[in-house]
């Protein structure tokens, strides 16, 4: 697949940044924050309700962030847990965790781009894509290449956020619900579950994160008075996002399964 935007726009943009100046300073700026994104329990209890035979189970987390999924999925079901991720300093922090949680031996992180390691990797039970943004293209195409690397019986999680159908609100990265469900069948997939995040639960956990961002970009600021208006820029765009979080859309996360009529001719 050619890949017109670089990796580190697709990391900025999954962390709700416009500016690839931001990547070198993202470790910094999240350094407070091991839950990026995605609700771990939340994957968690999807997993449990979808799945079974834990321990014989194999999980693909793509943008892994710094491991809480997979850490924790792990320390809780005993399954294999395969991360990628683009911030090598991110990926530092997930094998000292995995190692804190005492699952170091069930864990594997790497350092990689998605787009590009996905084609040499084997077939897993669970994919999961935790808030990533549209790194592999919209669902449809998510999905059909997701679809090479998932057992016949296996699942893919995606954290996500969907404007309602019936709304009037637009947002360029952000498709409206029934967009998504039409893509998901046009896909040979289908929508089996979803639990969807409360909103005092988001506004909760934005406040919070939002709060040592906020702290470590003016931190950076002084550091360097050059780039003030990069990460000056950044702690707006947050703010919208959150608005956007709170208020304007849905935040789910979604299991998708093949449909019956879906053959594969590689079956596990």
């Amino acid at each position: 697949m050619a890949n017109s935007i670089s990796l580190e726009e697709c990391v900025v943009a999954a962390m709700d940044g416009t500016d690839k100046e931001l990547f070198p300073f993202l470790p910094y700026i999240l350094q407070d924050t091991w839950k990026i994104g995605a609700d771990p329990e939340t994957i968690i209890a999807l997993i449990q309700k979808h799945m079974h035979d834990f321990p014989n189970m194999n999980v693909l987390d793509l943008g892994c962030g710094k491991g809480a999924v997979s850490v924790l999925l792990s320390s809780k079901l005993k399954c294999s847990c395969y991360g990628i991720d683009a911030v090598p300093e991110f990926i530092d922090e997930a094998n000292k965790k995995a190692k804190e949680y005492s699952v170091n031996n069930l864990c594997k992180f790497e350092v990689a781009d998605i787009r590009i390691k996905m084609s040499t990797l084997p077939r897993y039970d669970v994919i999961i894509l935790g808030a990533v943004g549209p790194v592999l293209g919209n669902y449809f195409s998510t999905l059909t290449s997701l679809a090479k690397n998932l057992h016949t019986d296996g699942v893919i999680i995606i954290d996500d956020g969907y404007i309602e159908s019936n709304s009037s609100f637009t947002h360029p990265l952000i498709l409206k619900q029934d967009e998504i469900h039409r893509q998901i069948e046009a896909a040979g997939m289908k929508l089996i579950d979803e639990a969807i995040i409360e909103k005092n639960e988001i506004k909760s956990a934005d406040d919070q994160i939002f709060s040592n961002l906020k702290k470590r970009c003016l931190e950076l600021m002084d550091m360097h008075p050059e780039k003030h208006h990069l990460f000056e820029a950044y702690i707006k765009k947050q703010e919208e996002e959150n608005d956007v979080l709170e208020n304007k859309i849905i935040c789910s996360t979604m299991v998708i399964k093949r449909t019956n009529n879906c053959h594969n001719s590689e079956r596990n």
